[in-house]
């Protein structure tokens, strides 16, 4: 047996040096205990925060109750109780100032401090790589020291003093470690332990289809054909789709209009201005109407951009070329068939695994490249996008058009590409798409909104508009919350061109800043 000694050092020997990857971070306990204080001094200020929420809520319910009286009695006389002067006066004065008063309580943001002193706080968190060394560490205790996941999740460790259970939100993330690791022997223990925790009645946010997702294909991988037919039609019989996503909930919601996320208190912060492109000649006299739609990321829409003229010979331009294009599958990374086809052919983007463009499996519409050479309007569209957002079009993709009839879409993606995929563009040779236009060249009968599920917005096609949004921040840094989407169109034809404007020749024009998520 060992004692609790022996235990506290093959903690602090084996887990801590290997889970904290960072230069310069946590390597003792003296130090892992700083972030217990730290923890506690959070605890400490959200429960101020929660209580300044319960004193503004008291203040709002006391207001609704004394009104609640108050036009209970006038309106059963409404006629009587005006014609009485202090009513009268009163009545105008609550309207005209009480009420607004009353508004700017309700729209005050309380969590000020709260925020503050997590922000500051946060520089001192381990990180992701952080969290999954100490995942690995804690396998490996359970190999060298032959632990079973239910002991481990028990806490009911030798010679320990303070037990600790794992949910099951904790072993799904321990068999997703495993998972990434293709370590399909831990994942499988780890997401059976998981199911057992749901089957004994424990709550959690994790179902049993996203655990027995996992455990299948890992069992499917240790070639237990049987086990894994057998958790697949477990699976099935749960209602589980082949196509399974979490964000799909957000994405058919906000398609349909539900699940924004815009604040009464964040809206008022939304503007809109008329734009002279920084003084751009252009502009000086007869300056571009901006509209804010989203502040995080910031989607800008510029009114009346494009005219309809413009627009029919960019149709006319592109409808002899409309041809089939690739990627790979957004959430996958795989190429796969998509699982239905709407459109005579589609649209082209990079495929992640060799940095070429490809045929999009995921994006159901028609689509084709202009150059700025073989057309002036073209040429005048480029030179326009480059006027408005001061950046450089000459290392900018050509301007695709894409035409979404009935059921027409995009799935969620990403304009940027990421970390693991470095020759992503690289055939082009100028760098990540740092921002992306897109001009809507039709109105939609219904339908066709372009969303962004990670951050709860929707932003509806209007003929004549565009949006622009950075899917870089300064830094170089991708901006992870622009993952969007086109919705199908429900009635009608939905025409819209876009413009990927890339890194190189924006090195004054957008100058890199060193915090990296700005």
């Amino acid at each position: 047996k060992f004692s609790k000694m022996m235990w506290y050092i093959l903690i602090v020997g084996i887990l801590l040096p290997q889970s904290f990857a960072h230069p310069g971070f946590f390597t003792s306990i003296g130090q892992m205990t700083d972030l217990i204080h730290t923890e506690k001094d959070l605890v400490t200020s959200l429960k101020d925060y929660i209580k300044a929420e319960e004193d503004k809520l008291e203040q709002i319910k006391k207001w609704a109750e004394k009104l609640d009286r108050l036009t209970s009695t006038a309106t059963k006389d409404p006629e009587g109780f005006v014609g009485h002067p202090v009513n009268a006066f009163k009545l105008m004065k609550r309207l005209n100032t009480e009420w607004s008063e009353l508004e700017n309580l309700v729209l005050k943001d309380m969590s000020d401090g709260f925020i503050s002193n997590l922000t500051i706080q946060r520089q001192y968190f381990p990180n992701d790589e952080d969290q999954v060394g100490a995942a690995k560490a804690l396998l490996r205790l359970q190999d060298t020291y032959n632990l079973d996941t239910d002991t481990i999740s028990k806490g009911n460790l030798p010679g320990v003093k303070h037990k600790s259970f794992l949910t099951v939100e904790d072993c799904f993330e321990l068999g997703k470690v495993a998972y990434t690791e293709a370590d399909y022997y831990h994942t499988e223990l780890w997401m059976e332990q998981a199911l057992r925790q749901l089957d004994d009645g424990e709550v959690s946010t994790i179902d049993k289809v996203s655990v027995l997702d996992y455990l299948s294909y890992a069992v499917y991988q240790q070639g237990d054909l049987d086990k894994a037919l057998l958790l697949t039609k477990k699976l099935l019989e749960l209602g589980a789709a082949v196509d399974y996503l979490p964000e799909r909930q957000k994405y058919e919601m906000l398609c349909r209009g539900e699940g924004i996320k815009m604040t009464p208190r964040r809206q008022k912060k939304l503007f809109c201005r008329y734009h002279d492109g920084n003084r751009n000649p252009k502009f000086i006299l007869a300056p571009a109407k901006q509209e804010d739609e989203w502040d995080k990321p910031r989607i800008i829409r510029f009114h009346d951009i494009i005219s309809d003229a413009e627009i029919e010979i960019v149709k006319d331009l592109a409808k002899p070329r409309l041809r089939r294009a690739t990627i790979s599958n957004p959430i996958t990374g795989d190429l796969e068939t998509v699982h239905y086809r709407i459109s005579k052919s589609r649209a082209t983007v990079h495929d992640p695994e060799t940095g070429k463009l490809t045929t999009a499996q995921y994006r159901v519409s028609k689509s084709a490249w202009l150059s700025g050479y073989e057309n002036p309007v073209v040429s005048r569209i480029n030179m326009r996008i480059q006027d408005l957002t001061g950046l450089d079009v000459s290392t900018a993709e050509e301007l695709q058009v894409a035409n979404y009839g009935v059921g027409g879409q995009y799935e969620p993606h990403f304009d940027f590409a990421r970390k693991d995929e470095p020759d992503a563009f690289k055939e082009l040779g100028t760098g990540n798409r740092i921002a992306t236009w897109l001009f809507y060249m039709s109105d939609v009968s219904a339908g066709g909104a372009t969303v962004f599920p990670e951050v709860g917005a929707s932003v509806w096609p209007k003929k004549g508009t565009a949006v622009f949004w950075y899917n870089l921040f300064a830094s170089g840094e991708g901006d992870y919350s622009t993952r969007h989407a086109a919705c199908p169109v429900l009635v009608g034809n939905k025409w819209v061109s876009n413009k990927w404007l890339h890194e190189r020749g924006q090195e004054f024009r957008r100058p890199c800043t060193l915090s990296e998520l700005e």
